[in-house]
């Protein structure tokens, strides 16, 4: 019997917010209309780690480097979707970018082709994850982990402000939030990458999917990330931000979005074990950090 993960209940969330999609609105974009048939595929299946499933049981496909999980999204959905095999092409890759989805990726073990070669002009679904490795979610974790350890050492020795942010005073010194400058650049890159899905598979329907709460909904208790309390408001605010860029681009595209950040809330890496579908730095469960 295999082990059902927080992450993997959190695919399992993924998976009906796009199951529901797929079937509900008016072509690609989700908007109000009659109900469409579900598609048949094929469907290819695109993004990063959030799509990948790195470290939940168990691996498959090729290169291993991807660490993609057959109990990912994508996986979820192509099976209750009824695809065959033949009919869905999983191309995710832990640590994507997207120029990855145009050119190869390396990764520690094995090279994944672009994964925009999946798309053709047979395909019928997509789904994208991406952007968060092109704002430096990764390096956003690990130097707000940093400066939010140390800022509670110094807490207990020589006290001070009690909701201070010293990662967001690093990154938005001066006036100027280098994240938001991030998050904008990746929007402006999304719509190129949706109007080149859009021309290699004009009959798909194509799904931006969003990625869940990784923060409480409200407060600044985040023990479980060592984060100083106002890091933890300025993260949330960030990752909301960011969201709403995809959610845009994605109808400004003509092209569905699906909201994971909703059915999430609550359940993210800060919560309790039993809670949450995220793991902390340290995992419980088997499944990569954050």
């Amino acid at each position: 019997m295999r082990t059902r993960t927080g992450f993997g209940l959190a695919a399992v969330a993924s998976c009906l917010a796009l199951a529901t999609a797929v079937t509900v609105g008016r072509g690609g974009g989700g908007g109000a209309g009659p109900p469409l048939a579900p598609p048949k595929g094929p469907y290819a299946a695109l993004g990063d780690s959030y799509t990948a499933g790195p470290r939940i049981p168990g691996r498959h496909g090729r290169p291993a480097g991807c660490e993609r999980s057959d109990h990912n999204y994508p996986a979820l959905v192509a099976a209750r979707l009824g695809l065959r095999a033949a009919e869905f092409r999983d191309v995710s890759c832990s640590g994507a970018v997207m120029d990855d989805l145009s050119g190869p990726q390396s990764t520690d073990d094995g090279v994944n082709p672009a994964q925009l070669s999946a798309v053709t002009r047979a395909t019928r679904l997509v789904t994208l994850g991406i952007g968060g490795n092109d704002i430096g979610f990764g390096e956003l974790i690990t130097t707000c982990v940093k400066t939010g350890v140390a800022y509670r050492l110094e807490q207990r020795i020589v006290g001070g402000a009690a909701d201070g942010a010293p990662c967001r005073d690093r990154y938005a010194a001066d006036g100027t939030d280098e994240v938001d400058g991030r998050i904008r650049t990746a929007g402006a890159r999304l719509s190129g990458v949706l109007d080149d899905v859009r021309r290699r598979a004009p009959a798909a329907r194509v799904y931006v999917v969003g990625y869940p709460a990784i923060l409480p909904a409200a407060g600044t208790d985040c023990a479980a990330l060592g984060l100083a309390p106002g890091d933890v408001n300025y993260l949330r605010a960030k990752e909301r931000r960011f969201n709403a860029v995809l959610r845009e681009r994605a109808q400004a595209a003509g092209v569905g979005y699906v909201d994971t950040y909703t059915p999430s809330t609550g359940r993210g890496a800060c919560a309790d074990p039993g809670v949450r579908w995220i793991e902390p730095l340290v995992p419980a469960a088997p499944a990569a950090p954050v």
